[in-house]
C-alpha cells in the first residue's frame, strides 16, 4: 500500500501541470484586462502601468507568462492578487481553513444521517417509513441550494432560541463577542455559525446519498450469499450490518473522494448568502474580477483536494473490501 500511495502522489504533479496549463490558457482567452481597474484610475500613470506589466510579465505571450508563473510556483510563490491587493498566499491561507471546516461539517452531517436512513429504508422496503424518507429525499434533491439557504436564514431570523443551542446566527463565522469567549466558547460559537451553511450543503448530498445507499442495500440483500447466511440461521443484524453493508457501502466510499473538491466550488453561492468567509466565494469573486493569479491558486488547491480525495477513497476501499488489492 505504501508503494501504491507514493506512485499516486507522484502522478499528482503531471496532472496538476496539465490542469494549470489549460486553466491558464482559458483565462488568457477571456475578454477583459486584469489591469483595467488600474488603467481607469487617473491617479495611476502610464509609466506605472507599464512597470506593472513588465513586473508580472503581462507584456509577454501567454505561454511565457505561464512558464514564469510555474517558476514562481516551484518556489512556493503564488503571486499577487490584484482584487484583494495582497499576496495570493495570504488570501488562500485566511480562507482555506474556513472552507475545510464547512466541508468536514457538512460531510459529517451527510454520512451520519444518510447511511442509517438508507439502510433503514432498504430493510423496510415499501413500508410507509420508506415512502416517507423517499419523499423527503426527492424534495431535498429538487431544492436549489440558494433557495434553501434563504429559507433557512428566514426561519432562523423568525424563530426564538433553541434548546441547548440558543439563538442561531444568520450569517458570518464568529460572533461580535468572540474574542471575549474561552476555548470551548469559541468552539461552540463557530459550530453555531456552521449549522445553517452546513445543513444547506449537506441536504442535496444527503438526499442523493440516501437513495444510493438504499439501492445498494436492496441489491446486496437479494444476493445469494445473504440468502445463504440467513439460511444458516445467522442473526438478522449480523447479516445486514456485517455482510450486506460492507459490500453496499463501497460505491459510497468512491463518491466520498469527490466531495472535497465539489464542496470547494459548490459552496460558493452558499458562502455568499450566509456570509461564510470561505474559499468558494473567493474563487467566484476572483473569476469575476479576472484575478489571474488568485484563480490559479484556487485551481491548484482544488486539484490537490480532488486528487487527495480520490487517493483517500481508494485506500478506504482497500481497507473495507479484502477483494481489492493495491499494487
Amino acid at each position: 500500500m505504501f508503494n501504491y500511495t507514493i506512485r499516486r502522489l507522484l502522478t499528482m504533479f503531471p496532472l496538476l501541470l496539465a490542469m494549470s496549463f489549460i486553466t491558464f490558457m482559458f483565462l488568457q482567452l477571456a475578454p477583459g484586462d486584469i489591469l483595467a481597474p488600474y488603467k481607469m484610475n487617473p491617479q495611476i500613470s502610464e509609466e506605472t502601468i507599464k512597470e506593472m506589466e513588465q513586473k508580472f510579465h503581462f507584456d509577454k505571450p501567454a505561454v511565457i507568462q505561464y512558464l514564469y508563473w510555474l517558476k514562481n510556483i516551484i518556489r512556493l510563490d503564488f503571486g499577487y492578487s490584484f482584487s484583494k491587493r495582497t499576496s495570493v498566499a495570504n488570501v488562500i491561507g485566511s480562507h482555506l481553513l474556513n472552507t475545510l471546516f464547512l466541508a468536514m461539517f457538512s460531510i459529517f452531517i451527510t454520512w451520519t444521517v444518510a447511511i442509517p436512513i438508507g439502510i433503514y429504508c432498504a430493510v423496510n422496503q415499501y413500508k410507509w417509513s420508506d415512502k416517507f424518507f423517499s419523499f423527503i429525499s426527492y424534495i431535498g434533491m429538487s431544492l436549489p441550494t440558494f433557495f434553501l439557504a434563504l429559507l433557512l436564514l428566514f426561519l432562523v431570523s423568525t424563530i426564538g432560541e433553541l434548546p441547548l443551542i440558543g439563538k442561531l446566527p444568520i450569517g458570518g463565522m464568529k460572533s461580535v463577542h468572540y474574542d471575549d469567549l474561552g476555548f470551548f466558547g469559541k468552539f461552540f460559537d463557530i459550530i453555531k455559525h456552521l449549522i445553517v451553511p452546513g445543513i444547506v450543503l449537506a441536504t442535496a448530498s444527503l438526499a442523493s446519498l440516501q437513495r444510493i445507499m438504499r439501492g445498494n442495500m436492496l441489491e446486496e440483500l437479494g444476493t445469494k450469499y445473504v440468502l445463504t447466511a440467513r439460511a444458516k440461521g445467522l442473526p438478522e443484524n449480523r447479516v445486514i450490518y456485517i455482510h450486506a453493508l460492507r459490500n453496499a457501502i463501497n460505491p459510497l466510499i468512491t463518491i466520498f473522494g469527490y466531495e472535497f473538491s465539489a464542496l470547494l466550488s459548490g459552496a460558493a453561492l452558499t458562502e455568499i448568502i450566509t456570509s461564510w468567509p470561505g474559499l468558494g466565494s473567493v474563487m467566484l469573486e476572483a473569476v469575476r474580477a479576472q484575478d489571474l493569479f488568485l484563480v490559479m491558486g484556487n485551481m491548484l488547491i482544488g486539484g490537490v483536494m480532488l486528487i487527495s480525495g480520490n487517493l483517500l477513497a481508494d485506500l478506504l476501499l482497500a481497507a473495507t473490501d479484502p477483494r481489492i488489492k493495491l499494487s
